[in-house]
């Protein structure tokens, strides 16, 4: 498995991981409620490669696009030390060390580009995602209350964060 920064070409492919992932009910996204089009998305993945505060690495196992964790930035000089994570990984690969391998980049990336808060937000219900954020380090800052409506019922979200080197 290799984990690279995205380029404009994984557009297309990053495209169908995303819904993917999106399919397994955690996500902010209903399944199909994200619109996105390869040529939209390629110039995104373009515009965050020339941000050192933001970035897209994807995991790539033969030949496909196995995960993605997407690191956005702030350009404001108070918050500039902080990013925001979203990971998703395809149904075919979870439990076999992609977020953890993502994770471990983003780590790298986040001490090479002066970032030393990275935080992320989760799904109460979503087990595994918790356990995977909290072994790599995230501790549960607070809990959003009713944060998200799935299917009719409100959803409580952990909003999670890490510190590295401070």
């Amino acid at each position: 498995m290799i984990i690279r920064k995205a380029q404009p070409a994984d557009a297309e492919q990053l495209i169908g991981l995303i819904a993917d992932a999106e399919n397994s009910g955690n996500m902010m996204f209903d399944p199909g409620e994200r619109k996105m089009t390869p040529a939209g998305l390629s110039k995104r993945i373009e515009a965050m490669k020339q941000a050192d505060t933001s970035a897209i690495l994807v995991a790539e196992s033969d030949g496909g696009l196995a995960g993605y964790l997407f690191i956005i930035g702030s350009e404001t000089n108070r918050t500039r030390h902080s990013a925001y994570l979203a990971i998703g990984i395809h149904s075919s690969s979870r439990g076999q060390g992609v977020g953890t391998k993502l994770f471990e980049q983003a780590d790298k990336w986040a001490i090479e580009n002066s970032i030393s808060r990275l935080e992320l937000t989760v799904m109460v219900r979503n087990h595994a995602g918790v356990a995977l954020y909290q072994k790599m380090g995230f501790l549960i800052e607070g809990t959003k209350k009713s944060s998200l409506k799935v299917d009719g019922e409100y959803i409580d979200e952990y909003y999670m964060a890490k510190l590295i080197g401070v």
